[in-house]
């Protein structure tokens, strides 16, 4: 018996390519506009707080959106950042509504499309190839949370930054610096700090020494690079 190929290949650390042609994307929504409502939020605003319910989701079609949970001492961690295109707020959907117990907060003017829970089930119902997209943003999402909380996992700060730098390479990275091969990351000090569960002083500091080291590069109001094989040969031996 012939072996199957495997129908979707893309080269090592390729893996936006993968959310890109799998994942469930606001293309899948109907084009008339006939399913869910355009809501419009300012900078800074609340998509849902923590007492909402989970009773419908969204597509960002503009903007930037972070999902956000705070401890009991006040501090915050960004748990996903949403771009554009992407569906947040999917967590139950077996019509017993829970509370979200985290915030949706925007990080610019944002738009997107409101979706009652109810209604996109039917839709999914109606349509092969959104189920299957659906499927594929879940399986892209659980994988992006157990490297999340891995990367948690680390207690010595230029491991858990490290790592925390390597993921988003792979998962947000940007242009590749061709002379280099560094890799352009549209991430702040405060983002980072956010993701990283650790104070932005903290942060700055474990980025300084990094820098010192050759492994990430960043000056004021220009981008973050991170030489990904530098970062890999020092924290994982490869």
């Amino acid at each position: 018996m012939s072996k199957k190929k495997y129908p979707l290949e893309f080269p090592e650390g390729e893996h936006q390519n993968c959310q890109t042609l799998t994942g469930l994307t606001v293309e899948h929504l109907p084009r008339d506009g006939s399913l869910g409502r355009i809501k419009r939020y300012r900078s800074g605003a609340d998509v849902w707080q923590p007492d909402d319910q989970q009773d419908r989701l969204y597509f960002l079609q503009s903007g930037q959106v972070a999902v956000v949970i705070s401890d009991m001492e006040g501090r915050e961690v960004v748990l996903r950042m949403i771009e554009v295109g992407e569906p947040f707020g999917e967590l139950c959907f077996c019509g017993r509504y829970k509370l979200r117990g985290s915030f949706a907060r925007t990080a610019t003017p944002s738009e997107a499309v409101e979706i009652n829970l109810a209604d996109f089930m039917e839709y999914l119902q109606t349509e092969r190839d959104v189920i299957a997209a659906f499927l594929f943003t879940f399986c892209i999402r659980l994988a992006d949370a157990e490297s999340r909380l891995a990367i948690l996992a680390h207690r010595g700060a230029e491991e858990r930054l490290g790592r925390l730098l390597l993921h988003l390479a792979a998962t947000r990275g940007g242009m590749r610096d061709e002379p280099t091969g560094e890799v352009s990351l549209p991430v702040s000090h405060d983002e980072l700090a956010q993701m990283a569960a650790m104070s932005r002083p903290h942060v700055t500091l474990t980025m300084g020494r990094l820098r010192q080291r050759g492994l990430v590069r960043y000056e004021r109001g220009r981008p973050l690079f991170v030489n990904v094989s530098a970062l890999r040969a020092y924290f994982i031996g490869e």
